[in-house]
């Protein structure tokens, strides 16, 4: 089954989907399409990561999306060997997916673009980016531009996070 909604925010740009979302349908099965950049299951990529490989050196990109049960230490590459990862975000209240990705940034040195999906909207992109994510896929009955607002929310935070390593009151104290 494929997923994709027309428009992502990717470093604070609105701009244009160029990745399918491919989710297994209700019998568990994953069917890619033959041409273009898909995300993929984590544990599909898993089963098929030598047939995968291959498409990707065929030019046909190639990205993982983290499921909340999936661990970031059982992948067997540099996590760099992505352009992109994404972590899904199945309900509001769950929020194991922040923690993946601040594991991917931190933990395995990612650098590229780190995608939220699933249950994203205005209300939780800024503490997302705090968590490294750089890309957000909106939810579809949401505006996209106004989601991208919450960006904004906040101009400060006390905690450190990926995004800010040092606390605030560290931040006082170098500006004193």
């Amino acid at each position: 089954m494929l997923d994709q909604n027309p428009q992502v925010i990717i470093d604070r740009e609105v701009v244009a989907n160029r990745w399918v979302r491919v989710v297994a349908n209700e019998e568990g099965v994953v069917s890619v399409p033959s041409e273009g950049a898909v995300l993929l299951p984590y544990q599909y990529w898993l089963s098929k990561q030598e047939e995968l490989t291959l498409r990707a050196a065929a030019g046909h990109a190639v990205a993982v999306c983290f499921a909340p049960d999936d661990e970031p230490e059982s992948l067997p590459v540099d996590a760099n060997h992505f352009a992109m990862i994404a972590c899904d975000f199945p309900a509001f209240t769950d929020g194991r997916g922040f923690s993946i990705g601040r594991l991917l940034r931190e933990r395995h040195g990612f650098t590229g673009e780190l995608r939220a999906v699933g249950d994203v909207f205005k209300d939780t992109i800024n503490y997302l980016s705090r968590c490294g994510f750089t890309a957000f896929d909106v939810r579809s009955d949401k505006d996209i531009v106004d989601a991208a607002k919450g960006l904004d929310d906040f101009t400060e935070s006390y905690q450190s996070s990926v995004a800010q390593p040092l606390p605030l009151f560290r931040r006082r104290a170098v500006a004193a």
